[in-house]
């Protein structure tokens, strides 16, 4: 990298100037997505700032979400998010297809259960019905992104045929039902050792959470979804 000193006298603080010149780059493609940012004492030398000034605009990009820290490895450009608008129902298949990405699924296990106290009230279902429930992981060009369990009413059995299906929502849809809105719950949570086996996370690291009760074109509830997803692929507008 060739010195390029930036502009001491500027009305624009060094971290501002530095942030801008690295944004630049990483759209010219010299830092590519999933590329290591040289390391501080190199942004330093290169851009005559000191080592307060790169941490103080590395740190703010981290935030922004272009780069991403790995303990002990350093700082990379962060890969390309998938974007899904929490504003209309979206199926993770479309999610991927809109941003150009080729998403896939694998099963990991399908099953019949009871339903809670709680189950019954928001899917408005009797007491002592059934639920069928399929658990899935997401991929989006081949890399896990997402870990999902979703959870029917018993009367929703034509899924169990195919439960690998790449897309629920399209065989709900070949059935006449289309999903049309939804409740969200998003927060914080960190990967249990089962969620990281499948997302390839550490055991502990932080994951989005989002729960969904999830509504079908005559208002009525349709389906609860619990996904673990990870923030580093995975992003949403509200």
């Amino acid at each position: 990298m060739q010195e390029s000193y930036l502009e001491k006298k500027s009305q624009s603080p060094l971290y501002m100037q530095l942030m801008t010149r690295l944004k630049n780059d990483i759209e010219a493609g010299v830092y590519p997505a999933g590329a290591r940012i040289p390391s501080e004492q190199v942004l330093c030398d290169t851009y005559g700032v000191s080592r307060v000034t790169v941490r103080k605009a590395m740190l703010d990009l981290v935030q922004e979400g272009l780069l991403i820290r790995r303990q002990g490895k350093g700082t990379f450009v962060a890969d390309e998010k998938i974007r899904r608008d929490l504003s209309a129902i979206t199926s993770f298949t479309l999610a991927c297809a809109q941003r150009g990405h080729q998403a896939g699924s694998r099963f990991i296990s399908v099953q019949t259960d009871d339903a809670s106290s709680e189950d019954c009230a928001r899917l408005e279902l009797p007491e002592g019905s059934r639920l069928i429930e399929i658990t899935r992981l997401r991929l989006c060009d081949g890399e896990p992104v997402m870990l999902e369990i979703n959870r029917y009413p018993a009367r929703y059995d034509f899924l169990l045929p195919n439960p690998e299906a790449a897309s629920q929502y399209a065989c709900l849809k070949e059935n006449g039902v289309i999903p049309t809105s939804a409740v969200h719950d998003i927060s914080l949570t960190h990967a249990t050792p089962f969620v990281s086996k499948h997302l390839h996370t550490e055991v502990g690291e932080a994951l989005l959470l989002l729960d969904e009760l999830v509504f079908n074109q005559h208002g009525e509830p349709l389906h609860l979804s619990r996904q673990w997803i990870r923030g580093d692929k995975f992003t949403f507008r509200i």
